[in-house]
């Protein structure tokens, strides 16, 4: 308890999944959390579950692509708890799909929520923290370390988060700007929304190194027993355990690095 004592978070995405775990998991080491989510309902659920621990929450409805809000989550955050010190951008989607029937639409939309929200986010939090300093985290996927079938646009997303991260990292150290920026990589995380995400994905598409039995093994317990050489899914806390010893101090000197959860899913080629 107290890692983050005085430290004001703001996590996006944080109606479920990866993002409430990390945003309750900040809170109990002593940040001040900003909860933003398209989802009202589960952040409110989110802010119950912090407050039930004694955290001290807020929340605030975001559509992580819209360019204007971002200067407004960064103001509200400020006001109400304090100059932001730790961004994680969580938010995030997966839309699945062979390449000859996939849709520019979809393409686009893809790139808007996993790579524009990335960007976006990380450049308003420069803008509050480039004199106080700071850390960013953005949440990638081991899709953004190789490739999977029925995946481009998925994989072409993170790939895009985990290089984007790098530079904005050099970018930080050579100004001088106090910022540190990581990826982390989460393998196959046992969430409700990554269920869904999961099911919809594998709907038609062949067996793959990521969906060893296609649609047929659509569920995070069988996935993980088969892509896993640990034989299990992630449970989110082991995600966001990551995710608060890279906003602390004791991640001090790690910079611009790419950071897998995945029980050594990848470790193997």
């Amino acid at each position: 308890m107290g890692l983050l004592k005085g430290r004001v978070a703001v996590v996006t995405g944080a109606g479920s999944g990866i993002g409430r775990v990390a945003a309750v998991a900040l809170a109990k080491e002593g940040a001040a959390v900003l909860a933003t989510d398209i989802d009202e309902a589960g952040l409110k659920e989110t802010a119950d579950a912090i407050s039930a621990e004694g955290g001290t929450v807020e929340t605030l409805p975001q559509d992580v692509t819209d360019e204007a809000v971002w200067d407004t989550v960064m103001e509200v955050a400020e006001t109400r708890l304090g100059l932001p010190s730790i961004l994680v951008n969580n938010a995030g989607i997966a839309i699945g799909g062979a390449i000859p029937e996939f849709s520019l639409d979809d393409w686009k939309k893809q790139m808007s929520v996993n790579v524009d929200s990335v960007f976006l986010g990380t450049r308003a939090a420069i803008r509050k923290m480039h004199e106080a300093g700071g850390s960013i985290i953005n949440i990638s996927s081991v899709a953004g370390l190789r490739g999977a079938a029925g995946l481009s646009a998925y994989c072409a997303s993170k790939g895009a988060v985990r290089l984007f991260t790098k530079a904005a990292a050099v970018e930080c150290a050579r100004a001088g700007w106090p910022i540190r920026v990581n990826s982390v990589h989460p393998g196959i995380i046992d969430t409700p929304i990554w269920q869904k995400s999961i099911t919809r994905l594998g709907e038609g598409m062949p067996a793959s190194p990521t969906m060893p039995q296609g649609a047929n093994a659509m569920d995070a317990d069988t996935l993980g027993a088969q892509a896993s050489p640990m034989g299990r899914p992630g449970r989110p806390e082991e995600v966001a355990d990551l995710i608060v010893f890279l906003a602390s101090d004791k991640s001090s000197y790690i910079n611009g690095q790419e950071h897998v959860v995945d029980g050594a899913m990848t470790a193997g080629g």
